[in-house]
């Protein structure tokens, strides 16, 4: 890159085409245009371009696999479509509502919803606290929203019993599971575990915040 020009969008890597399969057009498709708009709608920040397929995209889309098949999912704090937009392209049989309160971001998603044709998402602006009267899920997707122990009290309303928390979680996971040891006792939370995903396909792996809701 020379002086003063701008990041380039990182070249796709060869485990995308694996990961999302017949669908790895769309995933392209969508890639390409929050290359193209994110930060000027403030989605990502300026410098993502040159690792937003491994940081953002691949980074989502390991997930895919945790999702109940045919099951209804709620994705918290959906911002750009991470892991929401993502998850609904990899897995198509998968029912989405992405739970976004800033208008601008929920433009963005309700317009890549309808440029991909995606039939499997809802978009709804709201706070996840304001909508667990009307949402009941089998699982719960979050990243890089808050802190375990501000998360779980946000996410437990949304799911049905025995359904799960699939929240994606940085390299600090253990330290945040500490802090919110009274939280989990308290929501009655079990199966809690801490899941790596993409090891020897990714470079940065997936670590992801897994429970069961009584």
């Amino acid at each position: 890159m020379t002086d003063g020009a701008a990041p380039a969008l990182e070249q796709e890597p060869g485990a995308a085409a694996g990961l999302f399969g017949a669908r790895i057009d769309l995933a392209r498709s969508f890639t390409s245009e929050l290359a193209r708009r994110g930060e000027e709608l403030g989605l990502i920040g300026p410098l993502e371009l040159p690792r937003l397929w491994t940081r953002h995209i691949l980074n989502s889309a390991l997930v895919a696999p945790l999702l109940q098949a045919e099951g209804r999912v709620a994705d918290v704090g959906s911002g750009a479509g991470l892991p929401g937009l993502v998850l609904a392209i990899a897995r198509p049989d998968v029912h989405f509502t992405l739970i976004e309160p800033m208008e601008r971001r929920v433009d963005w998603l309700t317009g890549e919803v309808e440029r991909m044709g995606l039939d499997n998402v809802d978009v709804l602006r709201a706070r996840a606290e304001d909508v667990a009267d009307d949402v009941v899920v089998d699982q719960v997707t979050a990243r890089a929203v808050s802190a375990l122990s501000k998360l779980i009290p946000l996410t437990v309303p949304l799911v049905r019993s025995g359904g799960q928390l699939i929240l994606m979680k940085g390299a600090r996971v253990d330290e945040e599971i500490e802090k919110a040891r009274k939280v989990i006792l308290r929501k009655r939370l079990t199966d809690v575990e801490v899941l790596e995903l993409g090891d020897g396909v990714v470079e940065e792996t997936t670590r992801v915040f897994r429970a069961t809701v009584d």
